[in-house]
């Protein structure tokens, strides 16, 4: 059996984790809204058409945010076709995704649900096809509460009190060929400043997301970061990025090491900020919104690699046809060991808390998500619905500096460590929290806890994702075959890792 050590100490914090953290994403694509959060006529759906046994899991994964309606859907989007009695809303091609949009779900059937599932919107305005002022309007009929055309047309459509939506995202993926008005940095960031302006006379509260590099391949990436923020810098909250992690034919270790591009691209994002901020003399911080992030294995998308998006404008679906209502699109079927590279992932989130304060995993229900449901029957969930979850539920606290002591191996990414980790104090309960991610594909790890002031803390938890199958999945008839267990605690600061698995240690 290999070994590894952990060296942690309390009087070097790397940052508290913000709660934004574990944030997710809904966007109108495929049967994420229609028959994943809403689907009147469905058993469980409640006087509103919500279901409720999503509503249920979602509420097990405690999401604190979820930004709206997308995504690339958003640029071609008129939010004014999603207000009113709904058979006078019209349906409408909803060109990103070849679909048809019928518009029966809107900005009042999201705020309702997001109230009902306990958790905050971040709605992106279309700064694509749509106006400076259309983004001002919708402000206006969210935030104001009332005596102007925008916000009494609200309380006629049945919400008396404003909703007070604090994180508005300028756009989405405005850099990329596929987006419906695509700008260039220069010309994005005139018009995401003038709708920024707009945006805050109508509500001095809110906080901005600008629309950052989307991916790492992209020719314009970071430069695209450095020329927008350097207009933007005063007028926005935090910088969005994107992160989808492709298997693409890498290796088992490679696509394990993916932790490693994400943490990489972080960091990126990070030193751009910092160069702004230098030559242009400014004092606040930027955060990072990393408003998008999960695996994605295009399994019903004709691209090779995630460098084919470079020039790319038509996503090719080849599991419907064009212009159907809420086709059955971008249903990725999540294995063991996708499941293992969303832990890896979200260890990097946890280890960047620092700069990094809201992340989407993206999406919630059915597009690319941890939760899937069946039109008219029942829900189940992914392989990758536990790591989300354990991050969730065990990553809230203080992140506290680490260094491991293990094997490395070489990978895409350069020189990688067997074990992964990030280590989590939790001042309300004074538990330790670790999560490790064991990449060796023939050997247990035996991880030693090295913690100077936590000396009297031994694992009293042990919860590990792993399995003979790293190709095993979950369906609606076996929605158990993948699903974590506890195995016995050491009683000591020492843990065996199994081979290829994610591990949660609670100390107590």
């Amino acid at each position: 059996m290999k070994k590894a050590v952990l060296f942690s100490d309390c009087h070097f914090p790397l940052g508290k984790v913000d709660d934004k953290m574990f944030s997710s994403f809904t966007e109108h694509l495929g049967r994420c809204i229609y028959t994943g959060l809403y689907e009147p006529g469905h058993p469980t759906a409640d006087e509103d058409g919500f279901r409720m046994d999503v509503m249920d899991l979602i509420k097990e994964l405690n999401v604190p945010v979820i930004r709206y309606p997308g995504g690339n859907f958003v640029s071609c989007y008129d939010w004014h076709d999603g207000i009113g009695p709904k058979e006078n809303r019209p349906k409408r091609m909803e060109y990103a995704w070849s679909s048809i949009e019928t518009n029966e779900f809107g900005i009042d059937e999201f705020c309702r649900w997001a109230k009902k599932a306990g958790v905050e919107p971040m709605i992106a305005v279309n700064l694509g096809t749509g106006s400076i002022k259309d983004a001002g309007d919708l402000v206006e009929y969210c935030n104001h509460p009332g005596g102007t055309y925008w916000s009494d047309l609200r309380i006629k459509n049945g919400s008396k009190e404003p909703y007070n939506i604090k994180y508005w995202c300028l756009g989405n993926e405005m850099e990329g060929a596929w987006q419906a008005g695509h700008l260039s940095a220069e010309d994005y960031a005139k018009k995401a400043l003038e709708a920024a302006k707009i945006m805050r006379w109508v509500d001095p509260s809110i906080k901005l997301v600008a629309c950052g590099s989307s991916y790492d391949n992209l020719p314009t990436y970071l430069e695209w970061d450095r020329i927008m923020m350097k207009e933007l810098y005063d007028q926005v909250d935090y910088l969005s990025t994107h992160n989808y992690t492709m298997r693409a034919g890498q290796s088992v270790k490679d696509y394990l090491s993916s932790y490693v591009q994400l943490d990489n691209h972080i960091k990126n994002s990070v030193k751009v900020l910092d160069y702004v901020k230098a030559v242009n003399r400014k004092k606040k911080d930027i955060k990072i919104c990393l408003d998008e992030w999960n695996v994605w294995n295009f399994q019903d998308i004709k691209l090779d690699s995630l460098g084919d998006l470079n020039g790319l404008t038509t996503f090719e679906i080849t599991s419907a046809d064009k212009w159907e209502i809420a086709p059955p699109i971008l249903q990725e079927k999540y294995s063991l060991l996708d499941a293992l590279v969303v832990g890896g992932l979200g260890i990097s989130l946890l280890n960047n808390c620092d700069t990094v304060e809201i992340a989407c995993l993206a999406q919630l229900v059915n597009v690319i998500a941890p939760i899937t449901t069946v039109k008219g029957g029942g829900v189940y969930k992914q392989t990758t619905f536990y790591p989300y979850e354990f991050i969730s539920r065990y990553g809230r606290g203080t992140v506290l500096k680490s260094v491991m002591d293990s094997d490395t191996y070489s990978s895409v990414y350069g020189e990688c460590n067997t074990v992964a980790s990030s280590v989590i104090y939790d001042e309300k309960t004074g538990e330790i929290h670790i999560f490790a991610l064991n990449t060796d594909e023939n050997d247990d790890v035996e991880l030693k806890l090295d913690l100077p002031q936590f000396a009297d803390k031994k694992v009293s938890k042990h919860i590990v994702l792993c399995g003979d199958d790293l190709d095993a999945i979950n369906t609606i008839d076996t929605p158990d075959n993948v699903t974590p267990k506890e195995i016995t605690p050491s009683g000591s600061a020492a843990a065996v890792l199994p081979k290829l698995s994610f591990n949660v240690l609670i100390l107590k």
